[in-house]
């Protein structure tokens, strides 16, 4: 049975990380706020719980989770082939509302699903997140939803659509942003928006110049297709 914590009164915050990473290293689900919506995650090395964590949410291998990481240094030690564009702008949104898709380490034990050698990273801008990362380590948290429904901005909604799938909820309130991060994916030359989200892209743009928005092209593909 699902137990629920209200993380704005001190002890039952202070009880509720402590059940959830407890939850964590057992390999069952959590609930945890974060700036932009509410999560389910897990321990991003247990792929038992990754396949828990798809199945409570009706997903498939195909739509592999992002990864909440509790430190920007994490970075390295997840993340391939760091470019400068990559490092200045985990240094310049994290913690905060921009997921960064980079190549993964070879070495990594884990499987998130079918994610073709890749990882989509975040470093959450919310104390309760934060905390709990620090004692979980590497997280692999999608929003808190079933799949084709709006992601949760409150527990209360979270624990409507999941249920006893989740072991623990961690109620942070209601969710800031409330508007999903933006997603940059940096595999491959130019870092290329994929998702537009909390982050504008004129603010990544003030950061790497040569940021691409949805639907634009770099010029030499350009003249490759035209």
């Amino acid at each position: 049975m699902s137990v629920r914590y209200d993380c704005a009164l001190e002890v039952q915050r202070s009880r509720g990380i402590a059940k959830a990473a407890d939850v964590v290293a057992e390999g069952d689900l959590v609930v945890l706020p974060t700036d932009t919506v509410y999560g389910i995650g897990c321990d991003a090395f247990d792929a038992e719980a990754v396949s828990a964590l798809l199945a409570a949410k009706g997903r498939g291998r195909a739509m592999p989770p992002p990864v909440l990481v509790p430190h920007v240094r994490t970075l390295d030690g997840i993340a391939a082939g760091i470019t400068p564009d990559i490092r200045a702008l985990a240094e310049a949104f994290w913690p905060g509302a921009l997921t960064i898709i980079t190549r993964a380490q070879p070495t990594l034990r884990w499987d998130l699903g079918e994610t073709n050698g890749t990882v989509a990273l975040r470093m959450p801008l919310h104390p309760v997140a934060l905390e709990l990362l620090e004692r979980t380590g590497p997280m692999a948290v999608s929003s808190a939803n079933l799949t084709g429904h709006d992601a949760a901005l409150t527990a209360q909604q979270a624990q409507e659509m999941l249920g006893d799938s989740v072991a623990v909820y961690l109620d942070g309130g209601e969710a800031e942003l409330g508007v999903a991060s933006t997603i940059v994916d940096c595999t491959s030359g130019t870092p290329r928006v994929v998702r537009q989200g909390a982050v504008a892209l004129e603010d990544l743009r003030s950061v790497v110049p040569s940021t691409l928005g949805l639907g634009e092209t770099p010029d030499e593909e350009v003249e490759q297709t035209q």
